[in-house]
């Protein structure tokens, strides 16, 4: 389409953190002419070092801009920026594409919103790590009409090597909690899985390697796992936001009446740990409450304690804000 060709086309980023900060470089890279804003002024350096322009406010960043990309934590933070000063700024015909880890309920305002502005409107949630973002190897469930959706891949594929289109205005977010719903499922009944086995007598090397070579195998076993049993809780993303995500599926399931019994499990497991550790960053957080329960940690025996970095947790694919 006319005017969104890279070298035409002009971005406002919103949301420079953990994901944003890389997808700004790799836009910037692309050829797309970014601005960027965020609340943080550390953050907005970090848009500048990547060679996008920025702004104090997010109205300002927003000044003509052909699409608004928002990249932010979850619900609260994209309604508190997508409103009528910010959609009204944008160029004529354009377009707000969501990569944030929202809701359909929580997001359907700001939809009517641009839509009242004549704003197209994308959800795009990502699936994968900081490292994934900076190497344009993230997935990106995306919800929305499929002649948008092609207008705008040259731009989504510049960040990411997997776009699914999962139907039309809800389905990429509805997607999204699935597969972190499984995920974090997974983890919790792989940790209770080998914490058993452990106090059964089974040697930790062979339950992981019995695991994962035979029908019970998971994605969490394969790419995670080696994670935990270097003691890395992948710090990636807050407890909080992962509860408030889990607590959206069961009560979206709750609304839809469909059986839930092991999301609220999920959900119970993850609010109890979020009691106990706070809102600290950690996707395995929930795991690391079993393991205190059980008063015996996952580890290999050499495994050294460390914070999350760039190993095992980068091959991650389905999760993250």
């Amino acid at each position: 389409m006319p005017g969104y060709h890279p070298a035409m086309s002009t971005i406002c980023l919103i949301g420079v953190g953990r994901m944003g900060e890389p997808l700004c470089g790799r836009l910037v890279r692309a050829g797309y002419r970014v601005r960027a804003y965020d609340v943080l002024a550390e953050r907005r350096e970090a848009a500048l070092s990547r060679g996008a322009g920025c702004t104090d406010s997010a109205a300002a960043a927003a000044a003509g801009a052909d699409v608004l990309l928002t990249v932010l934590p979850g619900p609260a933070e994209v309604a508190a920026v997508v409103d009528d000063a910010v959609l009204g700024a944008l160029a004529p015909r354009a377009t707000w594409i969501d990569m944030s880890s929202n809701t359909p309920t929580d997001a359907e305002p700001c939809r009517k919103r641009a839509a009242a502005h004549g704003v197209g409107v994308l959800e795009a949630p990502i699936g994968g790590s900081p490292a994934d973002a900076a190497a344009a190897r993230l997935r990106l469930f995306v919800g929305g009409e499929a002649d948008l959706l092609e207008r705008h891949r040259p731009l989504l594929s510049a960040v990411s090597d997997r776009i699914t289109h999962v139907g039309g205005p809800g389905t990429g977010y509805v997607a999204k909690l699935l597969v972190n719903l499984l995920w974090f499922g997974q983890a919790a009944a792989t940790a209770e899985a080998l914490l058993l086995g452990r106090r059964a007598g089974i040697d930790l090397g062979v339950l992981t390697e019995t695991l994962a070579t035979g029908p019970a195998s998971t994605a969490f076993i394969q790419r995670d796992l080696p994670a935990l049993l270097a003691g890395d809780y992948l710090t990636d993303f807050g407890l909080d936001h992962i509860h408030d995500q889990l607590a959206a599926v069961t009560a979206l399931a709750g609304r839809l009446g469909t059986p839930h019994s092991v999301a609220e499990t999920v959900r119970r497991l993850h609010e109890e740990a979020l009691e106990r550790y706070g809102p600290a960053d950690g996707e395995l957080l929930a795991v690391a409450l079993l393991e205190e329960k059980a008063g015996m940690l996952l580890r290999h025996p050499a495994a050294p304690v460390t914070d999350s970095g760039d190993g095992a947790a980068d091959t991650r694919t389905g999760r993250h804000p």
